[in-house]
This record gives structure tokens, C-alpha cells and sequence, in this order.
């Protein structure tokens, strides 16, 4: 598995952490650290995606909602919820990885951490966010899918 699978899965754990057990993020990223030992490029990218989910998650949050037809976001499974929020920080932040890949990432987590069922719930809540965002000219930043 590559480096940055890792790290989204161990930023998953702690956005997961977060919305369950509401803790501070600096004490979810010291004991995370703590107990989980991996090399410096899975922590800064987990770091990454962590703290920038958690700074825009009023956005994120909104843009789920928009494209979670008959789902609010607190009756959605809290892996669900934050696999979703971890994919769609990644469309909105403007990084290197095509949208594809990104939601491919998100569903194979998504199996891991959940069921096939919330794979097929979290694809086609992500594929309308991809479509919707390539509509407006911001996805895939001009990478075919």
C-alpha cells in the first residue's frame, strides 16, 4: 500500500475521532502519533489532510449535504460522513490528484473501514460532487477522467 493511502486512512481515523469523541485536534494528532508510528511523508500528508478537512468543514459539509439527496449528514455512518468529507477536501483543495483517483481511494477505504455498501453510497455521492465541480470548470484541473 502506498504512502499516501496510509495517510488518508490515518487521517480518516482521526477526522473520525474527532466527530465521535470531539477532542481537541493538537491532543487527536499527539496521541494519534503516539500510538501509531509511520514515516515522516505518510504524517505530514495525514497532517495535512486532517487539520485542512477540519478547517473548511463547514464548506465540505454544505457540499455533501447538497448532493446527499434524502441523507442529513448526522444520520449518515460517522465513516461514511468523514470519508466524504476527506474526499471532498481533496476536489476543493486544488492538489496534484485527479478527482478519479481520489474517489477510488475514498471507495477502497470506504470497504475497508465500512461496508460495500457505503462504497456504492460514497461513489455516487462523490461522482455527483466530481460532475457538479467539473461542470464549473474546477475539477481534475483539466486532466481527462
Amino acid at each position: 500500500m502506498g504512502h499516501r493511502r496510509v495517510a488518508r486512512e490515518c487521517a480518516l481515523q482521526m477526522l473520525y475521532e474527532r466527530d465521535i469523541g470531539r477532542h481537541a485536534p493538537a491532543e487527536i494528532l499527539r496521541s494519534y502519533w503516539t500510538m501509531n508510528d509511520h514515516p515522516k511523508k505518510v504524517r505530514d500528508f495525514a497532517e495535512q489532510l486532517f487539520t485542512g478537512t477540519l478547517s473548511r468543514v463547514a464548506e465540505i459539509d454544505g457540499v455533501i449535504q447538497d448532493h446527499a439527496k434524502n441523507w442529513r449528514l448526522v444520520r449518515m455512518a460517522a465513516v461514511d460522513r468523514n470519508v466524504l468529507r476527506l474526499a471532498v477536501y481533496e476536489f476543493l483543495s486544488g492538489g496534484n490528484t485527479p478527482n478519479t483517483v481520489i474517489i477510488n481511494e475514498a471507495l477502497e477505504i470506504a470497504k475497508k473501514y465500512s461496508t460495500h455498501e457505503s462504497a456504492q453510497f460514497v461513489n455516487g455521492i462523490l461522482d455527483s460532487i466530481k460532475n457538479q465541480l467539473h461542470t464549473k470548470g474546477q475539477a481534475d484541473h483539466g486532466r481527462p477522467d
